[in-house]
């Protein structure tokens, strides 16, 4: 056991884990935010992306130890009062059919949006489709949620 301390959507959380915890059951089981899904347990799906420290992250191969001190952001975290502006594409283009892969998205759709803006490099539609590749959706055939990251990346 291992004690493990981050914080999380903005608050400090701390608590006691087994050393093999992986951050999606820490985030899910410990922490009990459920809006972090576990698909695969393979990093095949992306449903369970996170943001550490600023970066999307698969949850479910990385180690909750190798959190430790980071800055971490769950679906949860990422409104502030109101809809973030991918969460409110996703429900303007309704970017989503079951919901399962829909956090996995978005949280994935923020750090595409948020690193080709920083690069100054242009997010269309071939890119998005490109950086989509590590996140499944068995519902759809991406259309919706394609428009829905290029709509939420001309307003972020």
């Amino acid at each position: 056991m291992s004690t493990v301390s981050m914080t999380v959507n903005g608050m400090a959380v701390s608590a006691d884990v087994e050393d093999r915890t992986l951050l999606v059951d820490y985030i899910r089981e410990h922490l009990r935010l459920t809006g972090t899904h576990v698909g695969c347990d393979t990093s095949q799906c992306g449903t369970c992306v996170v943001h550490v420290d600023g970066k999307a992250v698969k949850s479910c191969t990385m180690l909750a130890a190798a959190a430790e001190g980071a800055e971490v952001t769950t679906i949860e975290g990422v409104a502030n009062g109101d809809l973030h502006p991918m969460q409110r594409a996703f429900n303007d283009n309704h970017g989503l059919q079951c919901g399962f892969c829909t956090p996995g998205m978005i949280m994935s759709g923020i750090d595409m949006v948020n690193r080709y803006k920083a690069e100054g490099r242009e997010l269309d539609e071939a890119a998005i489709r490109h950086e989509l590749e590590g996140n499944l959706c068995r519902c759809t055939g991406y259309h919706n949620i394609v428009k829905s990251i290029a709509q939420a990346a001309s307003e972020m």
